[in-house]
Order: structure tokens, then C-alpha cells, then sequence
């Protein structure tokens, strides 16, 4: 009896659907919430390589539109009603670490709508993690992100965006963020009704800063020491009720998720979901209800074999929820 638990509390979880295949390696997903239909929403993934891509899969997984061509596309993120040519416009950011850019393209279309060079002047360019914030009262869009390698301080840059000609762009206006010096940090993550970033020093920790330029660069918190096997990796923020929920990190070596409290992941972790994904580097999670499949929301997984992975959250919760009881 006893060995049957133990069993089944490590049982990994398996995926809802398992995405059509990319032509290289799958990086990192986004979920864009259909306003009319949620069931009709689409997860948007790259494709990393030289000649890369950036997809569209329905929540069947099938792709339903690809833009080809990119020069080693990494993360991707997406944001909601920035106005463009005076319509509001949903955006996904993509960086282009060959080219030493971020692009945007317009959703659902992906059409592309606006780029800028990053990290001018700097030696180490190459980007990597991006995560975009809407400051909750100004609605002023913001595009953060990370590199391949850089200083101990100010690895992290954001950028504002603007409308230009036509077009979106994007200006620097702050450099922050601490850097262990171990490994590198791509993973990163907004949580915008809390204003709160997030990113993965891969083999130190969770920094937490505060989104909003104009409260500071002083670091809030590390989490998640000790926590993972080797690369601390993809962040995804899954709302429960206003200001609480949980937050899921990679641990990538270790096919798994550590879970924290999103009010106070100073707690530590709080779960290990155990997943079928291999090595996942980018994840994202979403709590709106997308249909009969995923009632409470889909959490979306990268996968080594060019996939990515939809999960109900439905099983993940239930997981999260025993981890809880057992610790009581």
C-alpha cells in the first residue's frame, strides 16, 4: 500500500495535447487569450535556429500560421492593447539573437509591426529572455530583456515602447538587475497586477524587482536556492483571486516544476510537479477558461523533440493541492 503512494506521488504528469512539430527546437510559448472566443485563443512558440521561426498552434496543437526566416528567435511574450495607428493593437515580442533585436508582430495575425536593436554599445548583445509589462495605470508598455551573458549588475534592460512612423519601437530607460556569474539568466516573467519581475539566475535563483522604473532597481528577493537539480529555468504566474496564486519554475534537468506562492514565494516551495516535458527551458500558464479541455486554464511547456506540451491545469491544481495537504 505504501509503495503504491510512493508511486503515484511521482508519477509524472502527461500532457493534454502535445503540439505539431517545428522544424529545429521549440524555446518558448505565450498564450494569447481570444477577447471574442477563449476557446478560439492560440499559443504562439518559437522555433530556435539560425533559420527560425516564429508559430501558431490552435489548442488542438496543429499550427495555424508561421512567420519563417528568423535569425535564432529565443523567448517570446505578448502583451495587450498597445495603440497603433490609433487602433489597439495585441503584440508579441520576440528576440532575435543574431540580429541583436526584438521584433514585434501584431496578434493574431503575427504580422510584424515594429523592431529596435538592443544592448547598443554593449559588448555581450546577444538576447535572449524577453517579458513585456502594461503598467496597470498608465497602460505604458514596456519590453524587458535578458542576454546570453553579462554584468553582475544591469544584465537586465528595459525598454519603452512608442509608435514611430507608423510603427513600434523601443528606448531604453533602465538598466537593472543582479547576475550570480554561474551560468546565464534567459527566463523572465511579469506579473503585472502585482508589478513584480522575475527571473531565472540558472544555477543561483529566482530574482523578484519591482516592474515599475519608477520605483527603483533595488532587489526585493531571491528564492529558490537549493530548490533544482542544476538550471533554475522557464517562470509561469498562475492567478488564484487577486493577488494570490502560484508561481511555476523549471527545474529543467530534473523534468519537473517547483511551485511557489505567488503572495509569498519567500515561503519556499511549495510543490515539485514531476511533467512529461524534457528539459524545459520556457513555460507559460494562464487561469482563463479555454473551453472543455481546460475549464481553469492551460499551462503550456517546452519540450525537447520540437513539441510543446498543454497541460490542464485542472491536474496540475490537484497536485499542488495534495503537496499542500501532505505538509500540514
Amino acid at each position: 500500500m505504501s509503495c503504491k503512494g510512493q508511486h503515484q506521488s511521482v508519477e509524472k504528469l502527461k500532457p493534454t495535447i502535445i503540439t505539431e512539430t517545428v522544424v529545429h527546437d521549440t524555446d518558448d510559448p505565450a498564450i494569447w487569450i481570444n477577447p471574442k472566443d477563449a476557446s478560439k485563443s492560440i499559443i504562439i512558440g518559437t522555433d530556435k535556429d539560425t533559420d527560425g521561426g516564429l508559430y501558431a498552434f490552435d489548442l488542438n496543437g496543429k499550427i495555424t500560421h508561421k512567420v519563417l526566416g528568423l535569425k535564432r528567435p529565443n523567448n517570446v511574450d505578448i502583451e495587450y492593447g498597445f495603440t497603433l495607428n490609433g487602433k489597439k493593437t495585441d503584440i508579441a515580442a520576440v528576440t532575435e539573437r543574431e540580429t541583436n533585436k526584438v521584433k514585434l508582430y501584431s496578434l493574431p495575425e503575427l504580422k510584424e509591426v515594429g523592431e529596435f536593436s538592443v544592448f547598443d554599445g554593449e559588448t555581450e548583445r546577444g538576447p535572449m529572455g524577453i517579458s513585456m509589462y502594461k503598467n496597470p495605470d498608465t497602460e505604458d508598455l514596456f519590453v524587458i530583456v535578458g542576454r546570453k551573458s553579462g554584468p553582475k549588475d544591469g544584465y537586465l534592460w528595459q525598454y519603452k515602447l512608442s509608435e514611430k512612423n507608423g510603427s513600434i519601437t523601443g528606448d531604453v530607460i533602465r538598466k537593472f538587475g543582479k547576475y550570480s556569474g554561474l551560468k546565464e539568466i534567459e527566463s523572465i516573467a511579469v506579473d503585472d497586477e502585482l508589478g513584480y519581475i522575475y527571473y531565472s539566475d540558472e544555477q543561483f535563483g529566482v530574482h523578484q524587482y519591482y516592474a515599475d522604473p519608477a520605483k527603483g532597481n533595488e532587489e526585493i528577493l531571491v528564492f529558490g536556492q537549493g530548490d533544482f537539480t542544476s538550471d533554475v529555468e522557464g517562470i509561469s504566474i498562475y492567478p488564484t483571486s487577486k493577488g494570490k496564486g502560484y508561481i511555476l519554475v523549471s527545474d529543467q534537468q530534473n523534468d519537473s516544476f517547483n511551485v511557489y506562492l505567488r503572495e509569498n514565494p519567500a515561503k519556499g516551495r511549495i510543490a515539485a510537479i514531476p511533467v512529461s516535458t524534457l528539459e524545459s527551458d520556457g513555460s507559460e500558464v494562464t487561469n482563463v477558461n479555454l473551453g472543455p479541455k481546460f475549464p481553469k486554464g492551460v499551462f503550456v511547456a517546452m519540450s525537447n523533440g520540437r513539441v510543446f506540451h498543454l497541460y490542464d491545469w485542472r491536474l496540475i491544481e490537484e497536485r499542488i493541492q495534495a503537496a499542500m495537504k501532505a505538509k500540514q
